[in-house]
């Protein structure tokens, strides 16, 4: 996939900013970062409240998913450009989400907050609301998402791609230092897994790396590009991030994205654990 469809640069995010078919959408792991300074016209999306079920474990239904995009102002029409801090982190989530609901075009602000500020761009803290709109979602596209037994069959058979922290992948740790209420009950990895920690992909201004670099960097760890291949992390946040490089960025055809991930799979009796660095 060219990546004109999946990335946009500052400067054509800027040039479009008045556009009324591109709706710009912000999404943080700090969810009041939006409050303090957004692109202009930009609206918000809550991860934790709004993309999640809020009771079970689970992301938003479908009629969930169209109930919160209308209330947004979105359309199905519309070209919807995701951004956030920390190299896209949760705005590659989002864009996770709106694939899994089949949205026509979707796309990322290549390199999100942090190239944007670094080459001060206009950011403000008026908050403009889009009028609300009727939107409809496609059935989800379950090609895309891994769950636990899947997983567990992938062992020995399929690429996984473990994208936490070397700490995180050895056991050494069971969870980022600032999460301590978000861990699993046993520290290691899945057997066979590589460990390719996910912010790898990108560039020091936040920008993904070229396809070239993107490509030794994972054939390197032993990839084998054009298989089957599952990403996974804590929660699927990260492992978002290497679903979008691997199938949008490296066009690998058979890519999911684990979102029980380790807090599930590192919580379940009897399955296979390993500890170490390989």
């Amino acid at each position: 996939m060219s990546r004109d469809n999946v990335l946009v640069t500052a400067d054509w995010a800027e040039q479009h900013l008045e556009d009324p078919k591109i709706v710009f959408v912000e999404v943080d792991e700090d969810t009041a970062a939006y409050e303090f300074g957004h692109l202009p016209g930009a609206v918000r999306l809550d991860w934790r409240t709004e993309l999640q079920d809020p009771v079970r474990r689970d992301f938003v239904s479908k009629e969930g998913f169209e109930e919160l995009l209308s209330s947004k102002g979105i359309g199905r029409d519309d070209t919807v450009v995701l951004y956030g801090g920390n190299n896209n982190w949760f705005a590659a989530y989002a864009y996770w989400y709106f694939k899994l609901y089949g949205h026509p075009d979707v796309r990322l602000l290549d390199g999100g907050r942090k190239k944007w500020e670094l080459e001060a761009r206009p950011l403000i803290a008026r908050v403009s609301p889009r009028p609300a709109t009727s939107y409809q979602a496609d059935e989800p596209d379950l090609s895309i998402r891994a769950f636990r037994d899947e997983v567990i069959s992938a062992i020995g058979t399929a690429n996984l791609v473990d994208v936490r922290s070397p700490d995180e992948f050895s056991g050494k740790i069971l969870a980022p230092a600032h999460l301590p209420q978000e861990q699993s009950q046993r520290p290691g990895h899945i057997p066979g897994a590589i460990n390719v920690p996910w912010s790898r992909a990108a560039n020091e201004d936040g920008t993904f790396k070229s396809d070239e670099e993107l490509r030794v960097l994972y054939e390197n760890a032993g990839l084998d590009l054009g298989k089957e291949t599952i990403a996974y992390c804590r929660i699927g946040e990260r492992s978002s991030h290497t679903w979008f490089v691997l199938k949008e960025l490296l066009g690998q055809s058979q890519v999911k994205n684990y979102d029980g991930s380790w807090t599930e799979y590192g919580a379940l009796v009897g399955v296979p654990i390993a500890l170490g660095s390989s």
